[in-house]
């Protein structure tokens, strides 16, 4: 078994037929019509809850950021908090759809993530997606300094709650195997089996691990300002998957990340 503290583990595995990736329009109103089945979930379910962020204001305009929150069977005030982001690049939504597809799966089989409390950021470069600004990447943003309105929004609601740790969607253009990468200022995780190559089958996968000091970007950057000091984990997949297999391929990745952290919990692991 690998952890995710190891640094090598590639597979050569076929894992699928590449076609044309779709256009932005046909994605965005995939988004539309995904965003209004979860929310229609989310009207039925007793574990998850569609709870926008905002208002923000931008050029005479009030926006809201897009949040999905789950309460898993068993959760306490107690229970771990992880939070969820996608579409930090609005040029590629297949990370927000594939976010959003978690969601639903959740909706749908609640016990998934029983005793968590998991926050979900589908589409974070909200302002880009609508053509408000252009070109903008909120990959590397500081979550500590006046950033962008959706930073700062997320930045707040993070101290709030207090998050143990975030999982971040990207895209790796180039890339032909799926990265996962772990970013912390402590070692005190170095061998905890986070995720291992079990979870990430039948998809060949880079590991890589970072330990960063004093970190200025993205979400450890609000370390000072947490009770302790979170993870960060990016899943990267390549860039010319079609969106869905990327979709699913997300989806499934996280679903068992989700069931595994639940299993360290039941043995005892504090992370």
């Amino acid at each position: 078994m690998t952890s995710l503290m190891s640094t090598s583990s590639s597979r050569s595995v076929t894992v699928a037929r590449f076609k044309p990736p779709a256009t932005s329009l046909s994605l965005s109103a995939a988004l539309g019509d995904q965003l209004s089945t979860l929310y229609g979930h989310a009207q039925r379910s007793e574990h998850v809850f569609g709870t926008p962020l905002g208002p923000f204001e931008h050029a005479g305009k009030q926006h809201h950021l897009p949040r999905f929150v789950y309460f898993g069977p068993h959760t306490s005030g107690e229970s771990p908090r992880l939070a969820f982001l996608a579409g930090l690049d609005s040029r590629d939504l297949r990370p927000t759809l594939a976010l959003l597809h978690l969601v639903e799966q959740l909706a749908l089989r609640p016990d998934i993530g029983q005793s968590l409390h998991l926050a979900f950021y589908p589409l974070v470069d909200v302002l880009g997606h609508l053509k408000q600004v252009k070109d903008r990447d909120l990959t590397e943003h500081s979550w500590t300094l006046p950033s962008t309105p959706e930073i700062d929004l997320i930045a707040g609601d993070s101290r709030l709650s207090a998050y143990h740790a975030f999982i971040r969607i990207e895209t790796a253009p180039g890339d032909d195997v799926v990265t996962l990468r772990l970013r912390t200022t402590s070692r005190s995780v170095e061998g905890v089996p986070l995720i291992s190559s079990e979870d990430t089958e039948p998809f060949p996968v880079r590991w890589e691990t970072e330990f960063v000091s004093a970190p200025a970007a993205g979400p450890l950057s609000l370390g000072d300002d947490l009770p302790f000091r979170p993870l960060d984990l990016t899943l990267r997949l390549p860039g010319d998957w079609e969106p869905e297999f990327y979709r699913e391929a997300a989806a499934s990745i996280l679903k068992r990340f989700i069931i595994r952290y639940r299993g360290l919990l039941a043995y005892g692991q504090h992370l």
